[in-house]
């Protein structure tokens, strides 16, 4: 499974760089945290809407899901999509939908930074050398 998701990622971010990398790309980090009597149900559902997403919708390029070693309530995702209409598009996927309506709950906060690239090139040959 995480070579797909490798493979995965490797393939739609060398299509959607090669478009037009400074001007489409749209890059985020999300930061949450999540009540702890919840967590290990938040992670699996997040586990499962990161994996779809990447896997079924061609615009999203990136969902990281990782937490903070100290404090695993302390979630952050790394998200990168070819552009701000994959993301709006992603918004609406049944997957999105369902962990959104699923997690409400659990999430005491959330906070949405819109990031740039320093070097969009240099992306695609992050992502090759996840999997060489």
């Amino acid at each position: 499974m995480k070579n797909l998701l490798c493979l995965t990622l490797l393939l739609f971010s060398h299509f959607a760089l090669a478009q037009s990398p400074e001007s489409s790309t749209m890059i985020r980090i999300a930061e949450l945290e999540i009540s702890p009597e919840h967590l290990d149900e938040y992670l699996s559902i997040l586990k499962k809407e990161a994996e779809a997403s990447v896997r079924l919708e061609p615009g999203v390029i990136c969902i990281y899901p990782m937490y903070e070693q100290e404090k695993p309530t302390q979630i952050r995702l790394l998200e990168i999509y070819s552009s701000r209409e994959a993301y709006e598009s992603h918004l609406k996927t049944p997957h999105f939908l369902e962990y959104k309506n699923s997690t409400l709950h659990m999430v005491q906060s959330l906070r949405l930074i819109d990031m740039s690239a320093i070097d969009p090139a240099s992306m695609s040959a992050i992502f090759r050398k996840i999997n060489p």
